[in-house]
This record gives C-alpha cells, sequence and structure tokens, in this order.
C-alpha cells in the first residue's frame, strides 16, 4: 500500500534539499523524522512536515502500519526572477528559487 503527500512552491532550492534527502531515502518514518530533527538546516523542517503529512494520510487508510519512506521526489518550481545593482551601472538577474516536494511512503502490515 502507498501513500502520497506533496508541498508544492516551497521558497528553498532543490538542491539545499536534495542533499537532505539521500540520508533518510529508504527509512522507516519515525527513524526519519528523528534525522531530521537533529539536522540545522531549514529543508529539514520543511521535509519533516511533508513526512508527517504523507504519514496522517497513511493513517486514514488503515491503523497499525509500518509506514517506510519509499521515495522523495523534489522538482524544481517557478523562480522569482529579481534585479540587483551591480558596477558600471547594470543589473544583475536574482533567481530566488523554488521547489516541488513529494513523498511516497509504503506501508508494511
Amino acid at each position: 500500500m502507498e501513500v502520497k503527500a506533496q508541498a508544492k512552491y516551497v521558497r528553498i532550492g532543490p538542491r539545499k534539499l536534495r542533499n537532505i534527502v539521500d540520508l533518510i531515502k529508504g527509512r522507516k518514518v519515525e527513524e526519519a523524522i528523528g534525522i531530521l530533527r537533529n539536522l540545522k538546516k531549514k529543508g529539514a523542517k520543511i521535509l519533516e512536515n511533508v513526512i508527517k503529512s504523507a504519514e496522517n494520510n497513511g493513517k486514514n487508510k488503515g491503523e497499525g502500519i509500518e509506514w517506510k519512506i519509499k521515495n522523495i521526489i523534489i522538482d524544481g518550481g517557478p523562480m522569482l526572477k529579481r534585479y540587483r545593482a551591480a558596477p558600471m551601472g547594470r543589473g544583475v538577474m536574482v533567481r530566488k528559487r523554488t521547489s516541488h516536494i513529494t513523498v511516497i511512503l509504503e506501508g508494511e502490515e
């Protein structure tokens, strides 16, 4: 049995999130949340919330199921484009990146 949760348009770059995902892929939900709570990164808190959301979606399907992280997909979202002053009267584009996070959990009865 699989359940899924998504968070879209999250204001953090996808590269920063992908570094964290490698630590928790394939682990049980409780273990993954424990790892994320001990990380000092902004993305850890965001991923923790999405994993908890997926787990709650699974509780609606049935009680007593042990959930394991099957896959976490981090996709890039739209960029907010801003300009910053640069030397010699120029403007340089600053890309403020966003992410789409998808968490897929697998149930073990």
